[in-house]
C-alpha cells in the first residue's frame, strides 16, 4: 500500500491543548484556518474546562461538529482520558465520523476499540448507546462500569428528549401485567375520571389518567411484583431498557395508563444510575436553539452554575439568511391547497405560476408532524420519508440531485440541508406529544409561559434545517395559523433566538407590505430573495449585523428546585424535598405552572404528610384543571350558565384575546387546525379547541371530563340559561368501521345523565356526538334528538366561523357586541341555531 505523507503528523500536534493551535497544526485540513465564531467559543471553552458543565451555543450552521471534535482532540491531548461524542441517532453518526475523517480527528464506533480506551480515539455514539438501564457502560450497582471522561452532547435538546425517554419504562396494554396494574389501581383511576377509566377497561382511546401518588405509595411494593415479571423480558423493549432506572423508585414515580400502556416514570432522571455519564469530568453541550439552559439541570443533572453563562460567539450573525413568512398570516384567506400548488410550482421552476419555467428548479423540504398531515401533500410530493427512510434521500438532496419535493415526517432536528439541498422549507405542522406523561402535561400547560416556549422552539428547530453556513440561504412557510400567530404574538416571539427575531422582524415588514395581497405577491417575494436581490441581501445583513447572543442563560428557580428535591427524595429526605420544591414554587407566578409542579410536590408530601397532600392537591386544582384530584367527594352540583347575551359574551372575550384583525383570523382557523381526524394522542386538543370555539361564539364552555375527572362530557357548552349541548368527540376514530358503536353511544347517554344530576336549572339538553359516521351501529341506541358532527359538518361550521371572523376583523367590531350579535346571526352561530345548522340526524 503507497504512503499517504499527509496523513503524517510532526508530532508536535500532540502536545498542543488550545483547540484552536491542534486545528492550525492539523495536516490536510480543507479549510485553511477557523471560522471566527468558532475560534471565539473554543476561546471560551479552554479558559473555562475545568468547570464540569458547560453550554456552547452556536447558529445552526454555525461550525458545532468541528468544534465538539476539536473539543474532544484538546481534552485527550491534556491527558483527560476517554472522550464520547454523542448524537440523537444513527444517522448523524455518519455525519460526525466524515466531519472527523476530513480534518483529521481520529474517531471510532467501535467502544472497544484501543485507541478509544486509551484516550486516543474519539468515540461517537448516539446517546441512548450510553444512558440505558442496559447501558454497555455500566449501571450503579447493576452492570461494571467504563469510566468516560469527556462527554460531548451534540443537539442537547435532543438528548433531553432521549433521557426522558430511557427514563420512562412503558409496560404495553398487550402484555398480562397491563391488565393486572389495571386491576390494582382501578378504583383510584375510576374516582379520578370514571370515563377515561371505561375507556381503560373497554380498551378505547380516552384521556391519560395518572394514579394518585397515595395510591402509588401504598401499593409500590404490589405493583413492583408484577412489573418484576416483566421487566427483564428482552422482548418488551419499552420496559426492558428502562425498568432497571425506575424499579427501586416506584414509590414517588408517576405512573400514567393510556390503553395502549402504563408509563412509569420519576419525577426527573436519575442519572447517576449511568456513573459514566455522571461521574465525567467535563460535559460539554451544544446547541443552536435551546432556550431554557434549566431543562439541562433538571434533566441531567448538570450544575446550575455553568450553564448559566453559556458559551457563545461574540455576534450571533453567523446564520444563513433567510426570510420567513406565514402565507395565511399575510391573508388568513388563502387556502391551504393554493399554497401547497405554489410550492409544487416553485420546486419545478414556475415562480409566477404560468405554467412556464422561467426559472431553475429547486428542492423543497417540507416538514409534518405525522403520517396523517403527510397526506395532504401526496398530490404535490416527489418523495415522502421517515427518520428510517430518509437517508438515500437526503443524500440525493446534499450530493446535489435535484429531487423536487420531499416530504419529511416527524424529523425536525439532526438534518442537514446545505445549499442547493433546501432553498424552500415549509413548516406544515409542529408534532404534538406521544408519551402518556407528556400528553398530560402539555393538556395543563396549554397556555402556559412554558408551553409557548416550547411550541416556538420547535418551529425554529424545524426553520434551522434549511441554512449550514452565513453564505447559505433559505426560503421559510410556515403553513399553519398557530406557527402564523407565533410570527406575530409578541408574547411568542420573544422565544425565539436573537437572530432569527430579528429575520422575523425583517420579514414582517415584507409581509406587512403585501398584507391582505394574494399569492402573486408572496411568489414575488419569495423570487426576490431566491434571486439575492442585491437590496434584499443588504438589508438582511444589516438586519443582524449587530445581533448578539444573550449572555445570560436561563436557569428558573423551579428547574434548579425540582432536581434538588429529587435528588432529596432519592436519598430519602423526603421533608427536604418537600421544602426545596415548595420554595420553587414559591417563585412562579404562572397559576398554571404553580398548579402542575404543586401536583408534583403532592408526591413528595405524601411521605411526610399525607393530609397536607391532599390540601395541596386541592390548591393545585384551584390553579390548574389539568392536574390530579385530591381524595376528598367531588361538589354536589356544578352550575353551567349560559351567558344572557351571547354577542357580549362573545365580544367580551375577543377584545380580550386578540390585539388586531389578523390575529384574530389566525385564532379562529388555528382552533380548527387542531382538530384533526384519525390521529393518536390528539383527542384531548380536540377537546380544548371544541372548549375555546365556544368561549369564542360567546357559550358557557367548559370542559367537565377533563376539569373534573367526574364522569361528565368532554365538552359542555350553555347555550343559554335553559339549554346545554352535552357533546362527545370520538376523532381520533381510526376503525375501518366508522359506524357508532354500542360503547360510543353510551357514553353519550352517561354524559345526559351526568349534567341531569348537576345542572337540574337547564331544562333542555341537546347530545352532540363529534363523530367521522352518522351511520348507529346495530346495537348501539342513541337519544332521539342527538344530533352528528360529522367531518363534512364540522367543515362548514369552519367556514360560517371563519366568515363571522373576517367580518368583525374587516370591521374592527370584534369588541362591539352589536357588531358581533349581528355577525353571529348572519352567520347561523347564534345559540338556537348552530347545532341545527352544523350537524345532522344520525341513521341506522
Amino acid at each position: 500500500m503507497p504512503l499517504d505523507l499527509k496523513r503524517i503528523n510532526p508530532g508536535k500536534g500532540a502536545g498542543l491543548t488550545d483547540p484552536r493551535d491542534i486545528f492550525a497544526a492539523l495536516p490536510g485540513k480543507p479549510w485553511p484556518r477557523l471560522r471566527p465564531e468558532q475560534g471565539e467559543v473554543l476561546k471560551q471553552w479552554y479558559a473555562r474546562r475545568s468547570e464540569q458543565d458547560l453550554v456552547i451555543k452556536q447558529n445552526t450552521g454555525g461550525g458545532k461538529t468541528l468544534v465538539g471534535l476539536l473539543i474532544g482532540q484538546s481534552s485527550m491531548n491534556e491527558g483527560i482520558g476517554r472522550v464520547i461524542y454523542l448524537v440523537p441517532d444513527s444517522y448523524l453518526i455518519r455525519q460526525v465520523v466524515d466531519a472527523a475523517n476530513e480534518v483529521g480527528i481520529p474517531v471510532t464506533e467501535d467502544r472497544h476499540d484501543d485507541k478509544f480506551l486509551s484516550g486516543r480515539s474519539i468515540l461517537v455514539a448516539t446517546f441512548d448507546k450510553l444512558v440505558n438501564g442496559r447501558s454497555t457502560f455500566g449501571v450503579l450497582g447493576l452492570k461494571a462500569v467504563t469510566d468516560l471522561d469527556v462527554v460531548i452532547i451534540d443537539d442537547a435538546h435532543a438528548a433531553l428528549a432521549s433521557a426522558n425517554n430511557q427514563f420512562s419504562a412503558s409496560l404495553p396494554a398487550d402484555s398480562g401485567g397491563y391488565g393486572e396494574l389495571l386491576a390494582l389501581f382501578g378504583s383510584d383511576l375510576q374516582r379520578q375520571s370514571p370515563k377515561a377509566y371505561a375507556d381503560l377497561v373497554d380498551g378505547d382511546r380516552g384521556t391519560p389518567l395518572r394514579v394518585p401518588p397515595k395510591a402509588t405509595e401504598e401499593r409500590a411494593s404490589e405493583a413492583l411484583k408484577i412489573l418484576k415479571k416483566y421487566g427483564d423480558d428482552s422482548d418488551i423493549k419499552s420496559l426492558y431498557f428502562s425498568w432497571p432506572l425506575v424499579a427501586d423508585h416506584l414509590r414517588f414515580s408517576t405512573m400514567t395508563f393510556t390503553n395502549r400502556a402504563v408509563e412509569i416514570k420519576t419525577p426527573c432522571p436519575q442519572v447517576a444510575m449511568i456513573p459514566a455519564f455522571a461521574r465525567a469530568r467535563r460535559r460539554v453541550y451544544l446547541t443552536a436553539t435551546l432556550a431554557d439552559e434549566g431543562v439541562l439541570v433538571t434533566e441531567l443533572g448538570a450544575q446550575p452554575e455553568g450553564v448559566r453563562s453559556p458559551i457563545t460567539p461574540e455576534r450571533a450573525s453567523d446564520l444563513g439568511d433567510r426570510i420567513i413568512l406565514a402565507p395565511l398570516s399575510i391573508n388568513p384567506s388563502l387556502s391551504d391547497t393554493a399554497v401547497r400548488e405554489m410550492v409544487r410550482e416553485f420546486a419545478d421552476g414556475d415562480r409566477n405560476g404560468d405554467a412556464t419555467l422561467e426559472a431553475d428548479p429547486i428542492n423543497v423540504v417540507v416538514l409534518v408532524p405525522s403520517v396523517y398531515a403527510a397526506r395532504a401533500w401526496e398530490p404535490y410530493a416527489n418523495e415522502t420519508v421517515n427518520v428510517k427512510t430518509m437517508r438515500p434521500v437526503i443524500q440525493r438532496l446534499t450530493d446535489g440531485e435535484h429531487v423536487g419535493v420531499v416530504v419529511l415526517i416527524n424529523k425536525y432536528d439532526g438534518v442537514d440541508l446545505p445549499d442547493s439541498a433546501c432553498r424552500l422549507l415549509v413548516i406544515d405542522g409542529i408534532p404534538t406529544p406521544l408519551a402518556p406523561s407528556e400528553q398530560r402535561e402539555s393538556a395543563a400547560l396549554t397556555g402556559s409561559r412554558t408551553f409557548a416556549a416550547r411550541t416556538v422552539q420547535r418551529i425554529e428547530q424545524g426553520m434551522g434545517r434549511g441554512i449550514r453556513d452565513v453564505e447559505d440561504y433559505c426560503a421559510v412557510l410556515l403553513m399553519t395559523r398557530g406557527a402564523a400567530l407565533a410570527l406575530r404574538d409578541p408574547k411568542q416571539r420573544q422565544f425565539f433566538s436573537p437572530v432569527t427575531h430579528a429575520q422575523i422582524e425583517l420579514s414582517q415588514q415584507i409581509a406587512d407590505q403585501i398584507e391582505n395581497e394574494g399569492l402573486d405577491e408572496i411568489r414575488n417575494a419569495l423570487d426576490v430573495f431566491l434571486e439575492r436581490d442585491g437590496d434584499w441581501v443588504a438589508s438582511s445583513r444589516a438586519a443582524v449585523a449587530d445581533v448578539e447572543y444573550e449572555r445570560e442563560g436561563t436557569v428558573t428557580d423551579i428547574a434548579v428546585a425540582r432536581r434538588h428535591a429529587f435528588d432529596k427524595a432519592i436519598a430519602g429526605n423526603f421533608e427536604a424535598a418537600v421544602t426545596a420544591l415548595r420554595t420553587g414554587i414559591d417563585s412562579l407566578e404562572d397559576p398554571l405552572e404553580k398548579g402542575w409542579y404543586m401536583e408534583e410536590l403532592a408526591t413528595y408530601q405524601q411521605f411526610v404528610d399525607p393530609v397536607g397532600a391532599q390540601a395541596t392537591l386541592a390548591g393545585a386544582r384551584e390553579r390548574n384543571l389539568g392536574v390530579l384530584k385530591p381524595d376528598t367527594p367531588a361538589p354536589k352540583s356544578t352550575t353551567v350558565r349560559g351567558p344572557e347575551q351571547q354577542a357580549s359574551a362573545a365580544a367580551a372575550f375577543l377584545g380580550e384575546r386578540y390585539a388586531d384583525p389578523t390575529a384574530l383570523r389566525l385564532g379562529v382557523g388555528s382552533l380548527f387546525d387542531n382538530i384533526v381526524w384519525a390521529v393518536k394522542g390528539t383527542a384531548s386538543m380536540a377537546e380544548e379547541q371544541i372548549r375555546l370555539l365556544g368561549l369564542h361564539l360567546g357559550f358557557a364552555s367548559t370542559r367537565p371530563e377533563h376539569e373534573e375527572k367526574s364522569g361528565g362530557p368532554d365538552n359542555l357548552w350553555g347555550l343559554t340559561p335553559s339549554v346545554n349541548a352535552v357533546i362527545e368527540l370520538k376523532t381520533e376514530n381510526t376503525r375501518d368501521d366508522t359506524r357508532i358503536v354500542k360503547h360510543e353511544a353510551e357514553q353519550l347517554l352517561h354524559s345526559i345523565v351526568w349534567d341531569s344530576q348537576r345542572n337540574s336549572h337547564v331544562t333542555t339538553r341537546i347530545p352532540v356526538l363529534i363523530h367521522p359516521s352518522a351511520e348507529l351501529h346495530s346495537l348501539a341506541v342513541l337519544q332521539d334528538g342527538t344530533r352528528i358532527i360529522t367531518p363534512d359538518d364540522l367543515a362548514a361550521l369552519r367556514l360560517d366561523t371563519q366568515r363571522f371572523a373576517d367580518e368583525i376583523a374587516s370591521a374592527k367590531s370584534w369588541s362591539d357586541p352589536v357588531a358581533v350579535g349581528a355577525a353571529l346571526r348572519r352567520n347561523t352561530l347564534t345559540a338556537e341555531r348552530i347545532i341545527p345548522r352544523h350537524s345532522r340526524a344520525f341513521t341506522s
